[in-house]
């Protein structure tokens, strides 16, 4: 039985079927290769927005790390310059400042971890206006030296219009010399051609 027979064999519900079965197949196979496509691309499309996304992360670590590289030799090159004496250092901002320093006492230098020693002095302020100690605490914060105001108390004068008294605490924070090392050999023993051969000449004196 060929293929028309069986299809005129067919009552009209059968036939309705077949014709919507290969209508579907037909949709099918027109839309299966745009459907494929689309998906190739998403998929590379995907895969771009991962390697961009890498990338960007790539740059601004980079950023970070050159941020970290500039603060850390700003860093250096601020405790390269050794802080001066506070008192006499402190004395000329305030002079700079319009401020005057009727008190001050230097404090005992302490260690602050093992490549750092603090040195403070307090200062009291008396009758100082605002603008000026504003400007006096300025010049000290950006002087470019290893120093910054760790501790302040400001309290206003009673009924006088912008004269406040201020107690304020100076630090300078020198780093300490690093500990020169011997040369050693590879097992740690000091090397002998590093030390001092003996003198062997008969009758020769030590200086």
């Amino acid at each position: 039985m060929t293929v028309r027979e069986r299809l005129e064999r067919l009552d009209d519900r059968e036939r309705r079927l077949l014709g919507v079965a290969f209508a579907v197949a037909l949709f099918g196979a027109v839309l299966a290769p745009p459907m494929a496509l689309y998906a190739v691309l998403h998929t590379q499309r995907s895969n771009v927005e991962s390697v961009r996304e890498v990338i960007t992360a790539i740059r601004d670590s980079a950023a970070v790390v050159d941020r970290a590289k500039a603060e850390k030799g700003a860093l250096t090159e601020r405790y390269a310059r050794p802080a001066p004496q506070l008192q006499a250092f402190l004395s000329r901002l305030a002079s700079e400042s319009s401020v005057q320093i009727p008190e001050s006492q230097d404090r005992q230098a302490v260690p602050r971890g093992k490549r750092f020693e603090e040195r403070s002095t307090k200062v009291t302020l008396r009758k100082v206006g605002m603008l000026s100690l504003a400007k006096f605490l300025e010049r000290i914060e950006t002087s470019g030296y290893p120093v910054k105001v760790t501790q302040i108390n400001v309290r206003k004068r009673g009924s006088e219009l912008d004269s406040y008294d201020v107690d304020l605490v100076v630090s300078a924070f020198d780093r300490k010399a690093e500990p020169k090392t011997t040369a050693t050999q590879d097992g740690g023993v000091p090397s002998e051609r590093s030390a001092p051969s003996p003198k062997s000449t008969a009758g020769e004196e030590e200086p």
